[in-house]
């Protein structure tokens, strides 16, 4: 069935389709198996290079599970201050007054061309200076620091697209009905723009998580992926150890990102529910003005 985007192919574009298909997964397979030659060459597949991870539980308590606790911790601290810091900074973007607008505008901009890993430098050598902060917690408040700074400049950017995605007849409604501007965007506005920005939001979490590594790699910060380097020197089994530690970063964040999608869905729900605007409603709405005006009763 065609539809607005493509045309439903033919035979001989299903075949080209299936013969496509058929030498791109032949490259993969070959590509692996050249990757697993080599690293049996290396002896990298050996048993007693895998098998620590499953017959000694030292590794575990030891290492992994300590590291992913300090991966999570920074990454639950620096999202619980860059969600609401990034919606603020974003709402502010979108002031009438020029006051507010413009230096804002400026702090976003700024932090958001920043690479992360310069700002969690440049925080942990600021808090060397002021002498704050122990030498024990100076990694984290680095690391969370730099996460803050970079990812709130980006959640903020998040905040103002979504708001500004809305159809204008949401806010001419409220208007209309004598709600001043705050009131339109803390009822009206943002309650509907949080499905549209859902799924970016997540997308931004799961960079926060991610990007603690950078903390371990640089700053001596002690999580997951820091691990590596004292499980490798007490088994030797660098290659062993990477990929466990990514299996484990991707349980976490598919584990999020599934949390995020069950609540968006929940969200899409009740929204219809409750006649609020979400995707697919907008020719409707920029034909009535609004959720519900124009249709007849």
């Amino acid at each position: 069935m065609s539809s607005v985007l493509y045309d439903t192919p033919g035979p001989r574009a299903k075949a080209r389709n299936w013969i496509y298909t058929g030498i791109f997964l032949v490259l993969v397979g070959l590509a692996l198996w050249w990757v697993l030659a080599r690293m049996a060459e290396k002896n990298q597949l050996d048993a007693d290079k895998w098998t620590p991870f499953v017959t000694d539980s030292q590794i575990w308590t030891t290492f992994l599970l300590p590291g992913l606790g300090e991966t999570l911790k920074a990454g639950l601290i620096a999202m619980v201050i860059a969600l609401p810091l990034g919606a603020l900074l974003g709402i502010a973007r979108l002031s009438d007054h020029a006051w507010v607008r413009v230096p804002v505008g400026a702090v976003v901009e700024f932090f958001r061309a920043i690479p992360v890993l310069i700002l969690m430098i440049f925080s942990s050598a600021l808090y060397v200076m002021l002498g704050t902060v122990s030498s024990d917690l100076r990694p984290l408040y680095a690391v969370v620091t730099g996460l803050v700074l970079y990812n709130a400049s980006v959640i903020a950017e998040i905040v103002r697209a979504g708001i500004l995605s809305l159809p204008r007849g949401q806010t001419d409604a409220a208007k209309a009905i004598g709600m001043r501007k705050g009131q339109t965007m803390l009822y009206v506005l943002i309650p509907q723009a949080v499905t549209a920005m859902l799924p970016a939001l997540v997308s931004q979490l799961v960079v926060i998580l991610k990007d603690t590594a950078l903390g371990g790699a640089v700053l001596g910060f002690a999580d997951l992926m820091s691990m590596n380097r004292q499980i490798s020197a007490n088994y030797s089994n660098t290659i062993a150890t990477m990929v466990v530690i990514a299996v484990i970063y991707i349980a976490v964040n598919f584990a999020l990102t599934t949390l995020a999608s069950w609540l968006e869905r929940r969200l899409r729900q009740s929204k219809k529910g409750t006649g609020a605007v979400v995707e697919g409603d907008v020719a409707e709405v920029d034909a009535g003005g609004a959720a519900g005006v124009g249709k007849a009763p």
